[in-house]
């Protein structure tokens, strides 16, 4: 993760940033920090999820909406960038002709966990998403082969980690039905 030299930016100045290189950045503290690009295993567990959770939301008939790579801002000059987030349509309506950053806390987020991505998904979004009140967090890590679903009780997550042939409990999907070893498999190009 690089920092950029950027002075600092307020969060209004980080919606219309634009450096013209098409590079994603996350805003911390009015700091601009470079995010790497994924790796393919990543990309390819956020779409299985993102595929998973579009047709639970249709099955059910909710008016939600579940996108990639959205921002979320928490705190007063800082925004990160999800993996996945699950939105109600009306979040989403808010902000249909600007930044797709949300103030109000998504119903679910998902971060794929990436070497470089370690501190900041189990220890800074984990403090920063449970501050902004976002009900659940799922860190889906296939480094360590374990997907920890988060419950915001308090105002503190609670964690239950589910591994190898455990079915993921989910809180805002009751019925969802999927093991953790569908998520790890859904990352590899042989299946």
């Amino acid at each position: 993760m690089v920092t950029t030299p950027a002075t600092s930016l307020t969060f209004e100045e980080y919606l219309t940033y634009d450096d013209g290189t098409g590079f994603h950045y996350e805003l911390v503290d009015g700091r601009l920090e470079l995010m790497n690009p994924p790796t393919i295993q990543h990309f390819l567990i956020a779409k299985f999820l993102e595929q998973l959770l579009d047709t639970e939301m249709k099955r059910l008939g909710l008016l939600w909406l579940c996108l990639r790579e959205t921002g979320v801002r928490t705190g007063r000059n800082k925004s990160r960038l999800t993996d996945l987030c699950v939105v109600t349509q009306e979040q989403a309506r808010e902000l249909m002709n600007s930044s797709a950053v949300f103030q109000s806390p998504p119903l679910l987020i998902i971060e794929v966990v990436s070497p470089e991505s370690i501190k900041r998904d189990y220890r800074y979004k984990r403090s920063e998403y449970a501050a902004l009140e976002v009900p659940e967090y799922w860190i889906v890590d296939p480094l360590e082969g374990k997907i920890s679903v988060l419950f915001l009780e308090e105002g503190l997550y609670e964690e239950t980690v589910f591994t190898d042939s455990q079915e993921i409990r989910s809180r805002t999907f009751p019925e969802l039905a999927i093991i953790a070893e569908q998520v790890f498999n859904a990352g590899n190009l042989e299946r």
